[in-house]
């Protein structure tokens, strides 16, 4: 990667977090990578370790298994209702593989 990529990336990092309600985590270990189909999306499920809080995101197609992968996420909180029950959430906006 040369200085101007490098650059770069951090730039569009740096914008993202430039919104209130965005986090950051780097190099954390997912623990758990669920893939489901659901009305044309691929909804995969990240749990990750040391947080008892799912983080959530969208794919058009299937992606390879993250389990045990180190991750950089940006993300912010949400909330899912079933049954009638609030259960908070983490929606990832952007997710790189560390």
């Amino acid at each position: 990667m040369t200085r101007t990529e490098a650059a770069s990336v951090k730039s569009d990092v740096s914008k993202l977090l430039g919104h209130e309600k965005l986090n950051q985590l780097d190099m954390k270990k997912v623990s758990s990578h669920v893939q489901r189909n659901r009305d044309g999306w691929v909804v995969n499920t990240l749990m990750l370790e040391g947080y008892d809080v799912p983080f959530k995101y969208r794919r058009k197609q299937k992606y390879r298994d993250l389990k045990g992968a180190w991750v950089n996420l940006t993300y912010y909180t949400s909330t899912d209702v079933v049954a009638g029950i609030n259960f908070e959430v983490m929606k990832v906006v952007r997710i790189r593989r560390a």
